[in-house]
C-alpha cells in the first residue's frame, strides 16, 4: 500500500505556495541580523583596541575623537598607533565600537542559545503532550504552569547567588524560562494536526508513532514554532539587557549591550552617546528579529493571501 499523503506545510522559504515576494520587511531584517552575526563572529580579526583597554586621557570622549589606543600587536608602543574613536568612548575611556562588536557576542549568544534550547526541549515536550494526551499531557502542562508561576526574577537572583553571573548559567536559566512558551505553541499545533485525515490514514497503514510525530506532524508545526522562536530571541535579548541593570548578567569587564547601556546611565545628561549607541544597536537588532518573525508568520498563514 502506498505511503500516507502528507499535506504540505506552509514553510517560510516556500513562498511559491502563495506566490508573493518576500519583500523589504523580510530582507532588511535578514541583512542587519547577518551583519551583526558576522561582526560578532569575526570580532578578533578587526583592527580594534581591546574591549577592556582604558584610555585615561579620553574618558567619555565624543564620537570622532583621536586618541592613542594600543591595538593588538602594538601594545608595547601605543604612541605608534593613533586611533579614531568613531563612536567615542565610555566613562572609563574604552572604545565604544570595540565594546559593541565584542558585546554582540554575549547578547547574541544569550539571545540565540537560550531560545534554541527552549525550542528543542519545549517543542519536544509539547509535541509529545499534544500527541499522547492523558496523564502525560497532564504532567507536562502542570510542570509548565509551575515554571510560569515561579517569579522569574527570584529564580535569576537565586541562580546568580549560588552559581554566579556566568554566561553558561545565564543561558541555561533563560532557556528554562523559555521552555513553557515553546511547549504551549508546539502542543497547540500538535492538537490541531493530530486528527487530520492524513494522520488517520498514516495510522491505518501502520505508520509508527515516531514517523507520524517527526515525519508528518513536526514539519507542519515547525513554521509557526520558528516564527515564535524569532520573537522570543528579541525578548531574551531585552531580558539580558534588563538583567545587566541588576548585576545579573555577565561580570565586568566583559561587554554586553545591556551592560553598556547601564554603564552610561549616570552620565546620560552630559554624554548621552555612551548609552544611546548600544541602545540603538539593540533596538535595531530586536526590531529585526520581531519583523522577521512576523513576516515568517504571515508567509505561513496562507489565509492572509487568499
Amino acid at each position: 500500500m502506498s505511503e500516507a499523503f502528507v499535506e504540505p506545510a506552509a514553510l517560510p522559504w516556500r513562498t511559491d505556495q502563495a506566490r508573493i515576494p518576500l519583500g523589504p520587511s523580510f530582507w532588511l531584517p535578514v541583512v542587519w541580523i547577518v551583519l551583526v552575526i558576522l561582526l560578532a563572529a569575526t570580532a578578533p580579526l578587526w583592527p580594534l583596541p581591546a574591549y577592556d583597554r582604558i584610555d585615561w586621557d579620553h574618558p567619555a570622549a565624543t564620537p570622532g575623537t583621536v586618541g592613542l589606543a594600543a591595538r593588538p600587536g602594538l601594545d608595547e608602543k601605543p604612541e605608534a598607533a593613533p586611533y579614531t574613536y568613531w563612536l567615542g568612548t565610555d566613562t572609563l575611556g574604552r572604545d565604544i565600537v570595540a565594546r559593541l562588536v565584542f558585546g554582540a557576542r554575549v547578547s547574541l549568544m544569550v539571545g540565540l542559545c537560550a531560545p534554541t534550547i527552549g525550542f528543542a526541549v519545549g517543542g519536544l515536550l509539547g509535541l509529545l503532550a499534544g500527541f499522547y494526551r492523558g496523564r502525560w499531557e497532564t504532567l507536562v502542562v502542570a510542570l509548565m504552569d509551575t515554571i510560569l508561576a515561579f517569579p522569574a526574577l527570584v529564580l535569576l537572583l537565586a541562580v546568580a547567588l549560588f552559581w554566579g553571573s556566568r554566561l553558561p548559567v545565564l543561558i541555561l536559566t533563560l532557556a528554562l524560562l523559555s521552555v513553557p512558551a515553546f511547549c504551549r505553541v508546539a502542543r497547540a499545533g500538535t492538537l490541531s494536526w493530530a486528527h487530520r485525515d492524513f494522520i488517520l490514514a498514516a495510522r491505518a497503514i501502520g505508520a509508527s508513532d515516531f514517523r507520524i510525530l517527526f515525519g508528518h506532524i513536526a514539519p507542519n508545526i515547525l513554521p509557526s514554532t520558528v516564527a515564535y522562536g524569532l520573537l522570543n530571541v528579541a525578548v531574551v535579548i531585552i531580558a539580558e539587557g534588563t538583567l545587566s541593570f541588576l548585576g545579573l548578567s555577565v561580570a565586568a569587564p566583559t561587554p554586553s549591550w545591556g551592560g553598556m547601556i547601564a554603564e552610561g546611565k549616570e552620565v546620560l545628561a552630559e554624554t548621552p552617546h555612551v548609552s544611546l549607541f548600544p541602545a540603538g544597536v539593540m533596538f535595531l537588532t530586536v526590531l529585526s528579529f520581531n519583523m522577521l518573525g512576523d513576516r515568517i508568520r504571515e508567509l505561513n498563514d496562507l489565509k492572509i493571501y487568499r
